[in-house]
């Protein structure tokens, strides 16, 4: 998106910015739903899309109508080269490329169409099937597209191993485990249903579709892992049979223990697919209780597109967008007793979870009290969710403040004892942060632990200093470990969101509304540099691709809610009379549609960097609002908007 004039004088800015922000206001408060969540479609590439399918061909499910639909919406993210990227305007990636290309032969498409040809050609010119990875050679396996002897060994007899030894399942992040705990089953099963057709035409080199692949030094971590799967390979033709099985019960179990009560896993739309193949595999029937909860759960994370073609979420996110949209009404001036932020208060409380889940491995003690991020998952709090959770309930006037209260008080007290040893938080699990599960030559892909990042702390510490709780030292050690975090640039890395406009969009405020004045060197230091990251249209943009190659740090085309994530800091850093922040906030205004929306193609959410990006399409609303808001408090008190610590408590 190109938005010209972002420079016009501070006097026109004020007009201009209160009708955005009313144009805004009534277009979220639009799409409240009844029960009072709002949540926008979670878009990611086509590997979910493309799994989907492949697990309905596995389980004998398929249908023309979903087939149909899945391969109009796959065919639509083609790019001109006849590839497929991992987020929009990204290049051409092999295993999505590959997913891709499988699920449309498996739609009909013919291997001599023009799109197909040209994705082929591009896989064969980028090593081919084997140069993707494991998780991609898994799915081909389960059709005897590749060989099973040619993957890593995962063996189900991990499910015994005890909690302290470094490779455990709770030494992984919950999804993580969640998926490889069904995958030790099927490791184990190796199963193969009748490919429908050959894949030939995706090998370098058809007559050795498996070519081997040089072992590392054996002093080095890849080639230890890489002899210990060579030692499992050995294992699993000699493993004993009750033990094995004995194993695969035991996962099993695991596997339906979280099972929620929408029938999903976890809310995760990978997780429930994994969990269905295992059970599957281990000879569960379609008509099992189980699985007919799973397999009715696949289509809750369908949207149906006016031109009828089908995109699968991810996840879903209800709880994260509510919370945001609350935040970003009132900071735009929504009566804090507004029946929309009544609705949702009273929503955000029946979803606060009060029984024990996997965090509690490693605090046992702990009484819980999070929130998760979708409509059910009962199983694995977050803090991010959590602490922005509470930070929404504390702008809404409820009739039962008793209520909110006693719910903020579990939550903040289970907060404060997810607190990693280093003084910062993860997302899910404390200190999840050894680096050998990463070293499996099964983990080639995306992040597999949870170690604490700089925006969720961020989060959690702005939540505590609204709380009163700035000075407590559990919050103090959160700052500090922000303080050493910040980068030599001036900015902060950014797990959760792309990516350094993110993490500094989420640690200027907290730290602001910590205490520390914009005058700290620290504070000046980000300032200076998303001043200097600026676009030329007074917006700003990072590009995924920033995770992987630091030219890309800070730089993109400007998005409503990039834009709108370094315009928070700003005005925290009481820069609201600032140059950047006019040109920003002018960006913001002319962006904006007439109907009070903003377009973002773009993909600004983070799932696994440099892996996995997501689109949340509710970002574009109201994160755009919320600086609109703040802004405009600002210019109205004279004073530095610093978050959410001046609001009433």
């Amino acid at each position: 998106m190109t938005v010209e004039n972002a420079s016009a004088p501070p006097s026109t800015r004020r007009p201009s910015a209160e009708r955005a922000a009313a144009l805004a206001i009534q277009h979220l408060l639009s799409r409240q739903d009844a029960q009072g969540w709002w949540k926008g479609d979670l878009e990611c590439n086509v590997t979910s899309d493309a799994e989907d399918l492949l697990l309905r061909q596995f389980l004998d499910i398929q249908d023309k109508k979903t087939t149909h639909a899945a391969a109009r919406y796959i065919r639509g993210q083609q790019r001109e080269d006849a590839t497929w990227a991992t987020f929009h305007g990204g290049p051409g990636e092999l295993s999505t490329t590959i997913e891709a290309y499988v699920a449309l032969r498996l739609a009909g498409d013919a291997p001599d169409d023009p799109h197909m040809a040209g994705a082929a050609a591009w896989i064969r010119a980028h090593g081919g099937i084997a140069a993707s990875r494991v998780f991609t050679r898994i799915w081909l396996a389960l059709f005897g597209w590749w060989k099973w002897d040619d993957l890593p060994e995962l063996p189900p007899e991990v499910i015994f191993l005890p909690k302290w030894f470094p490779l455990d399942i709770y030494h992984f992040a919950c999804w993580a485990r969640q998926i490889i705990v069904p995958l030790t089953i099927v490791s184990a099963k190796r199963p193969v249903r009748p490919a429908p057709f050959s894949l030939n035409e995706l090998h370098t080199d058809p007559r050795l579709p498996n070519p081997s692949r040089r072992l590392a030094p054996v002093n080095s971590w890849d080639g230890f892992f890489q002899r210990l799967d060579k030692a499992l390979h050995a294992y699993h033709k000699v493993a004993p049979r009750r033990l094995r099985k004995a194993a695969m019960s035991r996962a099993a179990l695991w596997i339906i223990e979280r099972l929620e009560s929408d029938g999903c896993w976890g809310g995760i739309q990978p997780q429930a697919t994994y969990s269905l193949i295992a059970l599957r595999v281990l000879g569960y029937q379609l008509e099992h209780p189980v699985m007919r909860a799973g397999l009715a759960s696949l289509d809750t994370f369908a949207v149906w597109r006016e031109d009828g073609a089908r995109m699968i979420e991810i996840a879903q996110s209800p709880v994260w967008d509510t919370s945001l949209a609350v935040c970003a009404l009132a900071d735009a001036g929504v009566n804090p007793d507004h029946p929309a932020l009544v609705k949702a208060t009273d929503w955000m409380l029946g979803k606060q979870i009060l029984r024990r889940g996997d965090w509690a491995v490693r605090r046992p003690g702990l009484d819980p009290g999070g929130w998760a991020f979708e409509f059910h998952n009962n199983n694995n709090p977050d803090l991010d969710d959590t602490a922005e959770v509470i930070l929404a309930l504390r702008r809404v006037q409820h009739p039962d403040p008793v209520r909110v209260s006693a719910a903020i008080r579990r939550g903040v007290r289970w907060s404060l004892g997810m607190q990693s040893g280093n003084g910062a938080w993860g997302a899910f699990d404390v200190d999840n942060n050894s680096s050998l599960p990463g070293k499996l030559p099964f983990c080639d892909f995306a992040e597999v632990t949870d170690p604490p990042s700089a925006d969720v702390t961020a989060h959690v510490v702005e939540m505590l200093a609204n709380e009163g709780r700035s000075a407590d030292p559990r919050t103090q050690r959160g700052i500090e470990w922000l303080l050493t975090e910040q980068e030599p640039s001036g900015a902060w890395f950014g797990r959760w969101g792309v990516n350094h406009v993110y993490g500094t969009g989420a640690v200027v405020p907290a730290l602001i509304a910590a205490g520390l004045p914009a005058a700290h060197p620290a504070i000046r230091r980000a300032v200076t540099w998303l001043r200097s990251v600026q676009n030329d249209d007074g917006g700003w943009g990072e590009d995924p691709r920033s995770y992987l190659d630091e030219d890309w740090v800070g730089r993109g085309t400007s998005t409503a809610s990039q834009t709108a994530w370094a315009l928070l800091a700003l005005l925290a850093a009481d820069e609201r009379e600032s140059e950047a922040v006019e040109r920003g906030i002018g960006w913001i205004t002319l962006a904006q549609r007439e109907d009070g929306t903003w377009d973002e193609p773009h993909f600004t959410g983070t799932s696994f960097p440099g892996d996995m990006s997501l689109s949340y399409h509710l970002y574009r609303q109201v994160f755009p609002l919320m600086a609109l808001g703040r802004y405009l408090r600002a210019v109205q008190q004279g004073q530095s908007v610093c978050g959410t610590s001046d609001l009433p408590r």
